[in-house]
């Protein structure tokens, strides 16, 4: 099984949350967190397949982020 760790970020200005991984590579927005994980889910493989690297039995691991400026 290979492990991917998918880094989730909050946009606050932008009010979207970004999906990146450097090794898969993928990078995507979405307003809504749960649609975001769900397109990275099915992007993943396919990327991945297109890319020449295996996708059989991969696994994603969500990592959140988030940050805020306060006045």
């Amino acid at each position: 099984m290979t492990e991917y760790d998918v880094l989730l970020v909050w946009d606050d200005e932008a009010g979207k949350w970004y999906a990146q991984n450097d090794d898969i590579p993928i990078i995507l927005e979405d307003t809504s967190l749960d649609t975001l994980i769900r397109r990275v889910k099915l992007a993943a493989p396919e990327i991945l397949e297109m890319n020449g690297k295996l996708h059989v039995n991969i696994h994603l691991h969500f990592k959140m982020e988030a940050e805020a400026v306060v006045a």
